[in-house]
C-alpha cells in the first residue's frame, strides 16, 4: 500500500518522504503545485487541493496512511476523502502551543487545535505530532546573513527548544510504519535550550565566517516583522520576552520513539549551511 504525504514542498514533508523511502515504503506526494515539488524518481507526485474533496479522491486511491499538516482550511476535506477512501491512519503535524493553559490566546494554537478536533471527531485513527519551535524558523535570517553577515532581532538571550525537521519526520515515520502510535499525541522538542545569540554563533561556525547579532528594540523588531500580520508578530514578541534569559524545558520524545537522541541546533546549522552561504 501507498503512504500519501501532503504539503510536499515543506521541510518536514520532504524529510518524511526521504525517510519513508529509506525503510522501503511506497510514497505518493500531493501538492497544490506539483511541478514545484522536488522528489526522487520513485515517488509519485500528484496535484491536489486539500480544500476540495474531489481533488483528493485520486490522490488517495490505494493509500493506506496519510501524513498531513494541520491546516483547518483543508482538514475537513482531508477527513471526508480519507474516510471514503478507507485510509487506515493519519499522522497530523500539529504544534506544541495546543497544550498551553490558554491556547485561545495564540492564533497558532487555535489553528492547530481546530485541525486536531476534526480528526478527533472523525472515524479515522490518528497520531498528533506537537513539535515546539522549528529550527527552520531561523531561515528568516538567511538573506541578511548571506548579504551582510548580520542578524537583526530583539531579545538575543531569549531561549528556544528548537527541533530539527528530520527529528519531527523520524517520529512521523515511526507512527506511519509501526504499531503502537494510534491515539498518541507526541510533544517534541530539540535536545537543548539555546539562545538566539547561540543559534547565530552555531550558524557562523557552520558556514565558517563571522555573523554579528545586532540587537533591536522590540518596537524596531516589530516593524521588521510587519509582513507576518499583527497577531503573529505580537505572539512572537510575547514569546521572546517571556523566554528572555529563561531556559526552556526539553523533552526526550524523539529518543524514546526513535531510539536515538534528537539532533542539536549546531547539527541543524551544519545541515543547512548552504542556505546561509
Amino acid at each position: 500500500m501507498t503512504i500519501l504525504v501532503t504539503g510536499g514542498r515543506g521541510h518536514v514533508a520532504r524529510s518524511v518522504v526521504g525517510q519513508l523511502l529509506e525503510v522501503g515504503e511506497k510514497v505518493r506526494v500531493a501538492s497544490r503545485n506539483p511541478t514545484a515539488v522536488t522528489a526522487p524518481d520513485s515517488v509519485e507526485v500528484v496535484g491536489a487541493d486539500l480544500t476540495r474533496v474531489d481533488s483528493l479522491i485520486p490522490a488517495l486511491a490505494g493509500v493506506s496512511k496519510v501524513f498531513c499538516y494541520a491546516d483547518p482550511a483543508g482538514i475537513d476535506s482531508v477527513v471526508t476523502a480519507a474516510q471514503d477512501a478507507g485510509v487506515g491512519h493519519v499522522v497530523l503535524l500539529s504544534a506544541s502551543p495546543v497544550t498551553a493553559a490558554n491556547p485561545g490566546a495564540n492564533p497558532l494554537a487555535v489553528m492547530h487545535r481546530a485541525a486536531e478536533q476534526a480528526l478527533l471527531d472523525s472515524e479515522l485513527s490518528w497520531t498528533f505530532l506537537r513539535p515546539a519551535t522549528f529550527a527552520t524558523n531561523t531561515l528568516q535570517w538567511a538573506q541578511s546573513i548571506r548579504r551582510e553577515g548580520v542578524v537583526r532581532a530583539a531579545y538575543p538571550e531569549a531561549h528556544t527548544d528548537a527541533i530539527h525537521e528530520a527529528d519531527i519526520a523520524a517520529v512521523a515515520v515511526r507512527a506511519l510504519t509501526e504499531d503502537g502510535h494510534v491515539g498518541r499525541a507526541y510533544l517534541m522538542t530539540g535536545p537543548e535550550s539555546v539562545t538566539q545569540r547561540q543559534q547565530v554563533e552555531a550558524i557562523s561556525a557552520a558556514i565558517g565566517r563571522p555573523v554579528e547579532f545586532v540587537e533591536l528594540s522590540p518596537a524596531d523588531y516589530r516593524a521588521t516583522l510587519a509582513q507576518w500580520g499583527a497577531d503573529a508578530v505580537e505572539e512572537v514578541l510575547r514569546h521572546l520576552a517571556a523566554t528572555d534569559g529563561v531556559r526552556q524545558p526539553v523533552i526526550d520524545t524523539v529518543e524514546v520513539v526513535t531510539g536515538r537522541p534528537a539532533r542539536t541546533f549546531a547539527q541543524w546549522a551544519r545541515d543547512h549551511a548552504d542556505d546561509f552561504r
